[in-house]
């Protein structure tokens, strides 16, 4: 372990790695909780096309990617909002032009091996600029879900109730489609866009198996979150192991244990119950 830190390449993973599996998650907590959980999966394949452009047009493809992802999250929520009862519909919609743009644009690419980077990132060759773009970028999320934590658990459940608590449900709701753009577009360089989705939903998966409360939502999926993406880097580094595709399958395995953990304390807990029944008849 040690001797891995004496590289600056894994320093840098590291220190994306921590922030990604921190913030990521507590974007991942309001998307599920308001039964979007496919939108990374939408927006992660519409900054695939945004990349293909970004490399055809001979410009940085994480801008190619941001504005993409921003284009895709102002439709979703558009479209949302003329279904609300259908709101995976908009999912679909965009996820399905996002691959077809991806599919048509990246035979164009004159280099392939810089788009195919993207798809499982190349969190181990992130520079200090990106390092940066990472930083700005989650810790502007972070503050968005801590400073609008009231607003954000109405609107959650309830958007209706929001409003008429007086919560501003449209400029929140622009302001977290903004945000989410923005996680996935930093997020595809390093852990890759068909990793980014994961590392939304599987730690909320975990943390929906174990939390009490809104705040514990947060601080659980955080925690493993962060702790599956370093034990994902880690990992990866000692056995030669792609590091996105590692992460989320310590996520995975992590959520297995938790539910098969359950399990078998469901079945326990019943059995004491019958033992305890004649001493307490006693």
């Amino acid at each position: 372990m040690i001797e891995m830190l004496q590289y600056t390449f894994m320093q840098h993973a590291l220190v994306v790695g921590v922030v990604l599996g921190l913030v990521i998650p507590l974007v991942g907590v309001i998307i599920v909780l308001k039964r979007l959980s496919m939108i990374g999966d939408a927006l992660s394949h519409t900054s695939l096309a945004g990349v293909a452009a970004g490399l055809i047009a001979g410009i940085n493809p994480v801008l190619g990617a941001a504005f993409a992802c921003l284009v895709g999250a102002f439709c979703i929520e558009g479209i949302r909002l003329k279904f609300r009862e259908q709101s995976e519909l908009a999912v679909a919609v965009v996820m399905a032009t996002g691959i077809g743009f991806a599919g048509v644009l990246s035979g164009f690419v004159p280099n392939a091996a810089s788009f195919s980077s993207f798809l499982f990132g190349s969190i181990l060759t992130v520079s200090d600029l990106e390092v940066l773009a990472v930083l700005v970028v989650a810790a502007s999320a972070a503050a968005f879900c801590l400073v609008l934590y009231r607003e954000l658990f109405l609107m959650a459940f309830d958007e209706r109730h929001a409003r008429a608590a007086g919560v501003r449900n449209g400029m929140i709701n622009a302001l977290f489609v903004v945000i989410i753009a923005l996680m996935v577009a930093v997020a595809a360089r390093t852990v890759g866009s068909l990793i980014v989705s994961s590392m939304m939903v599987v730690p909320v998966a975990c943390a929906l198996q174990v939390a009490r409360s809104w705040r514990q939502m947060y601080a659980v999926s955080a925690l493993v979150g962060v702790s599956t993406t370093v034990a994902g880097i880690v990992v990866s580094y000692f056995f030669g192991l792609k590091p996105g595709g590692t992460i989320v399958l310590m996520a995975v395995a992590l959520l297995l244990v938790i539910l098969l953990v359950k399990a078998v304390l469901s079945r326990v807990r019943p059995v004491a119950g019958k033992d305890a029944l004649p001493d307490r008849a006693a």
